[in-house]
């Protein structure tokens, strides 16, 4: 079975190349979504609807080899199926049309290799301010759920108003439309549902660099204390070895200082955070805003929730809540290969407990001891001030031989 795989634009069939349509109408089977399925009524082969599943259609198409093409919008490479359905059929020759993207760009007369991509068609839009914090130029693949105006008000709310829409609807087809909004104006506007957002700032913010000053944290009063000091924060992130892709669990996340810098650094991952505290986690949930960090923040007690979340690529705990055997056996558990756990100790007790624990779960550990102190002035001399030391526990599970 030979399967060409062609990019149609929004405006079907018409500037196809008369070599495409050729091999269209040829081939023994047409593969595609009922739009663009129903721009070659004339079709004499067997049509086959792509609906639901791909993987099964996948097999469907494998277990029926014949001439096939399949049809796909724009470019089948870009956010497609080409790539996919290549990796898992033999003989599979791409041939893509002008994408939309390609298309807006042009509309909005800019270049677009400087830009950053991002789809939120059929994902969620939870955790894009961190992805597209301090970006000049951002474009966005929307869906019937994610719309310009939703996109907009999401902006809003981490207040990233230095950032206008460039809205192109239709782009290539009879009924186009494009402009220019403010995330106000875009936040009413109604769009079509075939569109194309991007975002562009004139004057992005400069993003903070690594260490985040206590100060900048909003935290509870008079315990201002429960933060996790700047420099302990900047060694136990050193610790988690953090990958840009990297699902994070912060537990006993506080004031979220241990998850915002997390979010900063794994920007195009997950952070999942839990504190006990109600007040605290209002303060985190407020942190995050300010830093334009979107994490998943959850009041309660772990291990709570612990097993609804995705499994976790490094883990960070601030504080056990009394049920460290528990928590440490589910985080072992959860954490995936050549993941790991740092925990902040703050006494020897639970020093011993977690090293114990950790070493009963077939764990490598490794300690640091970290007594900061931190200069303060007296007249016109100057001063050390300790901060309380803390035992930085660093766990990762041995690799089975064989």
């Amino acid at each position: 079975m030979t399967m060409k795989v062609i990019g149609v634009g929004e405006d079907g069939r018409a500037n196809l190349l008369p070599i495409y349509e050729k091999w269209i109408q040829r081939s023994e089977r047409l593969v595609g979504g009922k739009r663009l399925l129903s721009f070659f009524p004339e079709y004499k082969g067997e049509k086959m609807v792509l609906e639901g599943g791909l993987k099964q259609t996948i097999v469907r198409l494998a277990q029926d080899p014949k001439e096939t093409v399949l049809l796909a919008s724009g470019d089948p490479l870009f956010y497609g199926i080409g790539s996919y359905v290549a990796k898992k059929l033999e003989n599979v020759e791409i041939y893509p049309a002008l994408s939309s993207i390609q298309l807006a760009f042009a509309r909005m007369k800019e270049s677009w290799q400087d830009a950053y991509f991002v789809s939120v068609h059929g994902r969620s839009m939870k955790g894009l301010a961190q992805k597209i914090n301090g970006r000049k130029k951002v474009c966005l693949l929307t869906d019937e759920e994610n719309t310009p105006a939703a996109i907009a008000q999401y902006l809003l709310d981490f207040e990233m108003e230095e950032y206008t829409l460039f809205i192109a609807e239709n782009v290539g087809g009879e009924k186009e439309k494009t402009g220019w909004f403010t995330l106000h104006e875009a936040i009413n506007y109604d769009a079509s549902p075939l569109n194309v957002v991007i975002l562009r700032a004139e004057h992005p913010p400069k993003r903070l660099p690594f260490g985040f000053p206590d100060e900048l944290f909003k935290q509870r009063k008079p315990d201002r204390g429960l933060i996790t000091k700047k420099e302990v924060r900047a060694l136990s992130l050193s610790e988690l070895s953090l990958q840009e892709d990297s699902v994070v669990w912060d537990i006993g996340t506080c004031t979220g200082s241990v998850a915002i810098e997390a979010a900063y650094i794994a920007r195009e991952g997950q952070v999942y955070a839990i504190e006990k505290n109600e007040a605290d986690i209002q303060f985190a949930k407020e942190n995050a805003k300010k830093f334009r960090t979107d994490i998943h923040f959850y009041h309660g007690k772990a291990p709570e929730m612990l097993d609804t979340w995705p499994d976790p690529d490094r883990v960070f705990i601030g504080g056990t809540g009394g049920n460290i055997e528990t928590l440490l056996s589910l985080c072992v558990r959860k954490l995936k290969s050549d993941g790991r756990i740092v925990l902040n100790a703050a006494t020897i007790e639970t020093l011993y407990q977690a090293m114990d624990i950790f070493s009963s779960l077939d764990c490598e550990v490794n300690v640091t001891m970290a007594h900061i102190a931190r200069s303060k002035k007296i007249l016109h001399m100057t001063r050390f001030e300790g901060l309380n030391p803390v035992y930085i526990v660093t766990a990762r599970k041995k690799e089975r031989e064989g």
